[in-house]
């Protein structure tokens, strides 16, 4: 940092000069691929509209080290692309002049990230952002020299973020083995029982979320179950008005509250054990289960490979899928005892806020080095102006 305020001060005694980016960078479009085209596998990523490539290709258009912006479907997303790919035809990509280093260009448009966003044309289908609206961005142009080194600095938080990431990959599927593994009973072992011998299900109703308030009788909807709760709560992230809650279905304390209903089958079937001291509505589209043994060892059940691949044969529907109440009544699960349940509970407890605890462990640590990463990201890319040119 202290050479980096050297040089700024040595080489930009009077401020920065900021350009258009169509005036400093060429924008080039890719080529079309239709999905008959795409492999499953392939050598070569496809970049599109969105922000995980599309599919694959054995042949690439574009090198590493460039800059995409989404045309259409994510319109306006900025990416650096690491390898060499295919560009489609709804994909920009920019190729600085020799007065911009490419990375750097890449650290100021994402720093802009939410300013190229409001240039989307929203009030068309499908969004997309013109061409030049995404030339009328503004780049501060410092020497060269300041630049590399804003980028060294930049990537350095950028290559520990990634660090933690891949930790804390490697101990989520270290999690996931050992859940799987604890979870895990042999016929004789325990009592097996199905879901319709030990508890009752009750479908939720008439909850939309139009709905919620900002504060009277908790609540949960259905879509909050696979995007927002995990294996347990005890507190909600919505409420309605007690006149809307009248008309709805509510969930006990130890209940298991299912989404049985969702875009794909990996959300549908997702379960949240509730565990706070007052009982909540619940929307349509879920399936409420009453029972008698621990809650929260039902709902790890639930994350396991066991029942993922039961749900598979079971889930119904294309565009919207299912999982039918019959289906969940039916699955027969280990009953340890409760003592048993209670200690397997405490260890994938531990587990889980290693992983997915956002104020303790790595989740902890991560968003500390991306808050790192954006406070400096803004604080370097921030130069007083000594004109603005096109």
């Amino acid at each position: 940092m202290s050479k980096l305020k050297k040089l700024i001060q040595e080489l930009c005694p009077n401020g920065v000069e900021y350009k258009k980016l169509g005036g400093v960078c060429e924008i080039r479009r890719g080529e079309r691929v239709v999905k008959s085209q795409l492999l499953n596998a392939g050598s070569y990523p496809v970049i599109s509209g969105g922000i995980n490539p599309m599919g694959y290709l054995n042949a690439y258009n574009r090198d590493s080290e460039t800059i995409t912006i989404a045309q259409y479907g994510t319109a306006g997303y900025v990416s650096w692309q690491t390898t060499k790919f295919w560009a489609n035809d709804v994909c920009y990509c920019l190729y600085p002049e020799s007065v911009l280093n490419k990375k750097y260009l890449y650290y100021c448009l994402k720093k802009q990230q939410r300013i190229i966003d409001s240039m989307v044309i929203k009030d068309a289908i499908p969004y997309h952002l013109p061409l030049y609206q995404l030339q009328k961005v503004e780049i501060p142009i410092p020497p060269r020299e300041v630049q590399e080194e804003i980028v060294r600095i930049l990537d350095h938080f950028s290559l520990l973020a990634a660090e933690l990431q891949a930790e804390l990959q490697a101990r989520q599927a270290q999690y996931e083995y050992y859940r799987n593994k604890l979870l895990t009973f042999s016929e004789g072992g325990v009592r097996w029982m199905r879901m319709s011998e030990i508890g009752t299900f009750i479908r939720g109703n008439g909850l939309q979320k139009k709905d919620f308030k900002e504060r009277g009788v908790p609540c949960i909807h259905y879509g909050q179950i696979y995007t927002h709760y995990k294996t347990f709560t005890a507190q909600t992230l919505s409420y309605i008005s007690s006149e809307t809650a009248k008309k709805c279905k509510k969930a006990h304390t130890g209940d298991l509250i299912f989404a049985s209903t969702s875009e794909n089958v990996e959300d549908v079937g997702k379960t949240v054990a509730w565990l706070g001291e007052e009982d909540i509505a619940i929307s349509n589209h879920t399936l409420i289960f009453s029972h008698n043994q621990n809650p929260i060892f039902l709902s790890y059940l639930f994350q396991t490979e066991r029942f993922i691949k039961y749900k598979k044969t079971k889930a119904v529907g294309v565009k919207v899928i299912d999982i039918p109440q019959k289906a969940l009544e039916n699955f027969c699960i280990p009953i340890p005892s409760m003592e048993e349940q209670e200690y397997i509970v405490s260890i994938l407890n531990n587990f889980e806020t290693l992983v997915r605890d956002i104020s303790r462990g790595l989740p902890a640590e991560i968003t500390a080095v991306q808050e790192q990463y954006e406070y400096y990201r803004n604080k370097l890319l921030s130069f007083p102006s000594n004109k603005v040119s096109a």
